[in-house]
């Protein structure tokens, strides 16, 4: 990496964790979830190391009709600073972010239409006290192509951050940091198996500037680009339903130069989910100074739940209560419209796939009712200490921490425990050095 890519990175990371810095990370860890136990386990790391948070809410589960969770950005925010209230997780250290901000809720409708819905949303979010804001509008609208020109793009994310600025303004918040981007992963992974992915081109990164740079300028925002601190490129990490393309730093070589030339910006790594340290590692090194991680963090939940509901079955016998897997099945195929478009194949590969995906979109489901009582079904038919030899049997991976003594043998410690494991490559990839 050379010292101008580091250089960038760090003037960008400064801007990000202002007024609030604590330490100067080499990078920070963009958790991208609304499962009340993932976002205690972010904050439960993060009070551990000492560092500030960043917890971020897609557009399709926060917006201002509700999203999937039916919360508002405010809602949100409450939602986050509640479960930080009961672990005594200082507020003032939790930077908020709206993920893949655009008319991607309704790209069904006309582009003016589903826009005007984006900037109520922008507005909400920013009014909500959103500080880092990810403007993706590089998805076609009714009777458009799904990808659109450069120039096209940039306009509708110039007419975002309009309506941000002057959003801020009005209510007397923070200015807000943005992200930008033409090439943008699709949110949630690919839904197709995985070859070879193209990488971002650096020609094409620095175009990317270039047509923003104008489009802010038109809409009469171009201080907000000075508050630009990345862009969001494709480095060669993705995963679909059943691979997981692993980072390849000799692959980027030619993108990470590029940022040789855009002084102060960093590239924002997504569908980082599933790589390990090392590659997590080499997309820090290589300027990817926000690394966005969801869908492996609730895949890591779900293996946490039905281990233990194996546990219950285990120990009940004959007079277990319905597997919790048999639960979510009825639930998902009553309700198809969050994995249908994204799972293909026979009836029984696609049943595989709403239960053991990569891309999780099991997620989607945790907080129905049906769903949310069986969870809580299964955690008050376990006993307060579980034992050893069953977690050793059904939850392998977090056994050695449980008879250490550093995990509680409890469904609610162990389901955490389950998460933060997810979360430690990506604390060991932007640990300050």
């Amino acid at each position: 990496m050379s010292g101008a890519v580091e250089q960038n990175r760090r003037i960008a990371l400064a801007k990000l964790f202002e007024p609030r810095r604590l330490t100067l990370p080499r990078g920070i860890t963009s958790v991208c979830s609304a499962h009340p136990l993932v976002i205690e386990a972010a904050l439960r790391r993060a009070a551990r190391e000492g560092q500030v948070v960043l917890l971020e809410a897609t557009c399709n589960q926060v917006n201002q009709e509700g999203g999937y969770t039916g919360m508002t950005p405010a809602d949100f925010r409450r939602f986050v600073e509640h479960i930080a209230e009961t672990i005594a997780f200082p507020v003032e250290h939790i930077i908020l972010g709206g993920d893949h901000l655009g008319p991607n809720p309704w790209r069904t409708l006309a582009a003016d239409e589903a826009m005007a819905r984006a900037e109520v949303m922008i507005v909400c979010y920013v009014e909500a006290g959103f500080e880092k804001l990810h403007l993706d509008t590089s998805m076609g609208c009714a009777g458009e192509p799904p990808a659109l020109p450069d120039e096209v793009t940039a306009a509708r994310a110039a007419r975002l951050a309009k309506a941000a600025e002057d959003a801020a303004k009005r209510a007397g918040r923070k200015l807000p940091v943005y992200i930008i981007g033409t090439e943008v992963p699709p949110p949630g992974g690919a839904t197709h198996a995985l070859n070879e992915l193209e990488i971002t081109r650096p020609e094409a990164v620095l175009e990317t500037l270039a047509v923003h740079r104008s489009a802010f300028a038109a809409a009469g925002v171009e201080p907000a680009l000075a508050r630009v601190i990345g862009i969001v490129v494709q480095p060669g990490v993705e995963f679909g339903n059943t691979n997981v393309a692993l980072y390849k730093p000799d692959g980027a070589t030619d993108l990470i130069s590029a940022l040789d030339k855009m002084p102060g910006l960093l590239f924002e790594a997504h569908s980082t989910d599933y790589q390990p340290a090392a590659e997590l590692s080499a997309l820090v090194d290589g300027g990817s100074g926000i690394l966005k991680v969801g869908p492996g963090l609730t895949f890591a939940l779900r293996e946490a739940l039905y281990g233990l509901d194996a546990i219950r079955q285990a120990l009940a016998g004959r007079g277990a209560s319905a597997a919790l897997s048999s639960v979510l099945e009825d639930v998902m195929v009553a309700n198809p419209g969050y994995w249908s478009g994204h799972y293909a194949g026979t009836a029984e590969e696609q049943r595989l796939q709403r239960h053991f995906s990569y891309s999780d979109r099991i997620r989607y489901y945790w907080l129905d009712k049906k769903a949310s009582e069986a969870v809580e079904s299964l955690f008050a038919e376990l006993p307060e200490q579980i034992p050893e030899t069953l977690i050793s049997q059904y939850l392998g991976r977090l056994y050695p921490e449980v008879i250490a003594g550093r995990v509680s043998p409890s469904a609610r410690a162990l389901c955490l425990a389950a998460i933060d494991t997810a979360l430690a490559p990506y604390s060991a990839a932007t640990a300050p050095r």
